[in-house]
């Protein structure tokens, strides 16, 4: 006769993970369940097997399992050190390369001294905000910052897609859309593109409210832009351009991003060794930084 038993691993009846586990009771089958303790050799295998994402231990959620969102950090100014490799913060050149080609294109949407032909943006989103930032992401993963990683090298991807759409008379994306339907289905179809990346922008936004005020600005900035770039190619003027208004807006958001992320950049940068003042970043109150400061304000208050 079998005997099906559901069964459970749970290391919280030892310290540190360390003492044998312990099979607990089966919901369903014929009769009540059985228990047994793991020997230390079957501990050891299983230990070792959850390593690779396999056996009774693998799903289980120890603290030690646990990579912190802002690891690297990609939050400025309170960047941890990788301990047993030497890794400079690599957040700083991430926010630079993104920082300067959006500063460039911020102002080309905006018509400043009336250019309006985004060419001179294609070399910046391929070389700077492109591939230095994508490696700026690449670092971000090596020093364990989940967040850091998926930002910065989607937003190298963002420049590189970018480029490539926009290279003239290169990939000829623009001209074949054109070409098979007519120059509103590029329109709306850079529409989509643009919004695409407003859900991806407001996705990380969402992991920036316990951060910073300068880091949840930076993104709340660039998440507007994308919005109303999308919205200005999505509902254009009665010539069939672009919503002028509407575009402008979006680049004044867009430069508006760019210099916080330069600010955020500089606050990764600036410390004692190398600057005479450092630069705030006003961590939010409800944030695990603003709680200690609090908690130790208060501290030295109370002695």
């Amino acid at each position: 006769m079998s005997v099906e038993s559901n069964t459970a691993f749970t290391n919280n009846n030892a310290p540190n993970g360390t003492g044998p586990e312990k099979e607990m009771p089966g919901q369903g089958g014929h009769g009540g369940g059985m228990h047994r303790h793991m020997s230390p050799e079957e501990h050891s295998t299983a230990q070792a097997a959850a390593r690779f994402g396999y056996g009774p231990l693998s799903h289980v959620n120890t603290d030690a399992n646990r990579l912190p969102a802002f690891g690297g950090e990609f939050q400025p100014g309170t960047y941890k050190q990788v301990t047993d490799r030497k890794f400079a913060n690599p957040a700083p050149l991430g926010l630079c390369a993104f920082a300067l080609t959006t500063f460039v294109l911020g102002l080309i949407n905006m018509g400043t001294a009336h250019v309006n032909v985004p060419n001179l943006v294609v070399g910046l989103a391929f070389g700077y905000g492109g591939l230095v930032q994508l490696l700026a992401g690449m670092w971000e993963m090596a020093v364990g910052n989940t967040f850091g990683a998926t930002a910065l090298s989607s937003y190298g991807g963002f420049w590189l897609s970018f480029a490539i759409i926009l290279t003239p008379g290169g990939f000829q994306i623009e001209e074949s859309i054109m070409k098979a339907e007519d120059a509103a289905a590029f329109r709306n179809s850079f529409g989509f593109f643009l919004m695409g990346w407003f859900i991806f922008t407001t996705l990380l936004l969402f992991a920036t409210l316990r951060s910073t005020v300068a880091f949840f600005s930076l993104f709340f900035c660039l998440d507007l832009a994308f919005l109303l770039l999308g919205i200005g190619y999505l509902h254009p003027n009665a010539a069939g351009s672009p919503n002028p208004p509407v575009i402008s807006a979006g680049g004044f958001f867009a430069l508006m991003a760019a210099f916080l992320a330069w600010y955020n950049a500089l606050a990764g940068i600036l410390d004692d060794s190398n600057s005479f003042f450092i630069v705030p970043v006003a961590h939010f109150p409800w944030s695990i930084k603003g709680m200690e400061i609090r908690g130790k304000s208060t501290k030295d208050h109370t002695v």
